[in-house]
């Protein structure tokens, strides 16, 4: 919101301010001031640093140096042919392996990824979607390997596929069999990993796209509303999987808006479980991991990224995370160096013990200005939400959502471009020094040792036990079965992410995108 936007009265309180009056108290129904009274003071929020390294014996250094470090939780960036259903020597992978993340196409890259750390004492976060059955049904493998119970396993996995329709664009079946496989995912989680996240609500790509604050705010719930449904329509019970519901917002420059943002975000969920679902007061509880704003970051002058990451880093802690990810300054050039890594780290972990914002629940809570923009955010969210009801729900309204983000990326941008949108070091403070990004891996190298790696994995295999479970992957795909437990079997089988994949390619089709 620019100032240009605020009413008169942000000079000073309105007449007949009742500051804190109403409020509740953090911990209380809607929860408005934080989804548990203590906050803080009783656990800080969970540190994670979100990465992935080209293979995952890279990335299993890299979690490594950051658990050294103090992280308290990991983060998995996945290649983008992992996201899309291809294996590393899949002609659609090629020039793109490791790139973006990890690359996971078989259960010993996953061993990999995961050696030497213990899953029963850490949480793990997956960013994945289209293929999160298949790397839960890996990590789940592992556990199993390892002596791992099952209830003991912590973490979450994205598995918003709606969003990547709307907003991100790594979607690969269409709409109606990709929910079918969310809601298999969360049953399985709901029967077998009684402390997982089974989805993860996700606004960050929503807002990294372009959408406003409210748009966030009000695309992710509608989107939240649609697993609910579909959850309880696969006859799973509201209080064994809405509890493990979380959700995934970013946190922009705007400081006072995104906190104003995320208090106003838990207030409508609680009020939607309550009032339209009937959910415990402990389901109606919007829990959510936070991400610093990856597209406010930029090229030019990159130490002046540390400054944005610290803003968005506060408002995320002071509109209540229970857990954080802070960009490295140098991300917009190439991926995060270890030094830049360390301080992005560090950044949560000053905020955590200096500068005292832990030490209250809901600090601004009562504040004129942010209980305004509170309420303003809250309204303009629930008009965007009600417009998605009338269009049938989330899966109908897709292509509304996804125009109004690039209506709302082509405003910010224009106000860039005529300086009305200030980017210091961007259209003003400019230098003009160059930023040219450092040296990065050999990707081509990089990609030859992964296929390689898997062509030798491929050949260890018990061709029958492959052609069997494939067999069984299709079949459940045809039938009303959940995947979940076939996958599992079928990855302890030697069979890869690709295959699966392709498996549920030639029974599903494939969605295409309207123009």
């Amino acid at each position: 919101m620019s100032r240009d936007d605020a009413p008169a009265f942000f000079e000073g309180p309105p007449d007949g301010f009742r500051g804190g009056e109403d409020l509740g108290a953090p911990g209380s129904f809607p929860f408005t001031r934080g989804v548990y009274r203590s906050m803080y003071r009783g656990r800080l929020w969970t540190m994670r640093q979100y990465a992935g390294f080209g293979t995952a014996g890279e990335t299993n250094a890299r979690y490594r140096f950051l658990l050294e470090r103090g992280t308290t939780g990991l983060s998995v960036a996945f290649d983008l042919p992992t996201q899309m259903g291809y294996d590393s020597d899949a002609a659609m992978a090629a020039g793109e392996v490791g790139r973006v993340g990890v690359a996971i196409d078989s259960i010993a890259d996953m061993r990999t990824l995961l050696g030497g750390i213990d899953l029963g004492g850490i949480s793990c976060s997956m960013t994945i979607n289209a293929t999160a059955p298949v790397l839960l049904a890996l990590y789940t493998a592992v556990a199993d390997e390892t002596g791992v119970s099952r209830d003991r396993l912590r973490g979450t996995v994205q598995n918003d596929v709606l969003k990547e329709y709307v907003a991100r664009g790594t979607y690969i079946y269409p709409v109606r069999p990709s929910l079918r496989l969310v809601s298999d995912l969360m049953a399985f989680a709901a029967a077998e990993l009684p402390r997982w996240n089974a989805i993860s609500v996700s606004g960050y790509h929503m807002r990294e796209a372009g959408s406003t604050a409210a748009q966030e705010v009000a695309f992710t719930l509608s989107n939240g509303v649609e697993y609910v449904r579909r959850a309880l329509a696969r006859g799973i019970a509201l209080e064994d999987f809405a509890p493990r519901i979380s959700f995934f917002f970013a946190a922009h420059n705007d400081l006072f808006e995104e906190v104003a943002k995320f208090r106003a975000a838990r207030r409508i969920w609680a009020r939607v479980m309550k009032e339209r679902f009937g959910a415990s007061d402990r389901s109606c509880r919007l829990r959510f991991h936070t991400q610093t704003g990856g597209s406010t970051l930029t090229a030019q002058q990159p130490l002046n990224n540390v400054v944005r990451v610290t803003v968005q880093a506060l408002a995320g802690v002071l509109g209540g995370t229970q857990s954080l990810h802070t960009n490295s300054y140098d991300e917009a050039l190439a991926l995060p160096g270890p030094a830049a890594a360390g301080l992005a780290l560090r950044t949560q972990q000053i905020l955590a013990a200096e500068s005292g914002v832990a030490a209250w629940a809901d600090p601004l809570g009562g504040s004129f200005l942010v209980e305004h923009l509170t309420d303003r955010v809250e309204a303009d969210a629930l008009t965007l939400m009600w417009r998605i009801e009338e269009m049938g729900g989330s899966p109908e309204a897709i292509d509304h959502m996804r125009d109004e983000i690039h209506r709302a990326a082509y405003r910010h941008q224009l106000a860039v471009e005529a300086g009305t949108r200030v980017v210091v070091g961007v259209n003003r403070h400019a230098t003009g020094e160059p930023h040219e990004p450092p040296a990065g891996p050999d990707f081509g190298e990089l990609e030859a040792r992964q296929t390689a790696a898997l062509a030798a994995f491929r050949k260890g295999r018990d061709p029958g036990a492959v052609a069997a479970s494939l067999a069984d992957v299709g079949a459940a795909a045809r039938g009303d079965d959940n995947m979940l437990p076939v996958m599992i079997e079928a990855v302890k089988r030697g069979v890869t992410l690709g295959e699966i994949s392709d498996a549920l390619r030639s029974v599903w089709g494939t969605y295409d995108n309207p123009p």
